[in-house]
């Protein structure tokens, strides 16, 4: 177990995110999945606990907690895309699956967790400053998934 990770709190479907995830991002795996070894107040021997995993190679743990707490946008996955046909892959399996849109380049997945599905591009027009900044900024603020060839366009004003 790594020294230090993000802990995710899931009603009851951390192993099921957990693959979702592990089965749409490169570099994302579940590494241990941790059953209740008796029975406890809300669940029984064999229920899922927690789910140790990663995204992107970033180490995570799933913890199946109840429906105590709710995600908020406060804390999201940031992905970089390389362009177009990356953005739409992630964009269209997380909002696929039972997740909603959002506006500029934010999703939520079925669980409630927020992703930003960021094509580097818009990055580097933010990057850049000035007037090309001010336009893509403009753009993005129109756009719910990111469109790469309106950014492009954008930042050439």
């Amino acid at each position: 177990m790594p020294k230090n990770m993000i802990c995710l709190w899931y009603d009851k479907d951390a192993e099921q995110a957990a693959r979702f995830y592990a089965g749409v991002f490169p570099d994302s795996a579940v590494q241990a999945v941790q059953r209740a070894p008796s029975d406890y107040p809300s669940g029984t021997k064999g229920d899922v606990l927690t789910v140790e995993f990663t995204v992107f190679g970033i180490p995570c743990i799933g913890l199946n907690g109840g429906t105590a707490f709710k995600h908020s946008e406060a804390f999201s996955f940031q992905i970089a895309t390389e362009d177009q046909e990356e953005t739409d892959r992630y964009w269209n399996a997380i909002v696929g699956n039972g997740g909603q849109e959002s506006q500029c380049g934010w999703c939520k997945d079925r669980w409630g967790i927020s992703w930003q599905i960021t094509p580097r591009v818009l990055t580097e027009a933010m990057a850049a400053g000035g007037d090309e900044a001010k336009r893509a900024f403009e753009a993005m603020m129109l756009m719910k998934k990111i469109d790469v060839a309106a950014i492009k366009a954008a930042r050439r004003g």
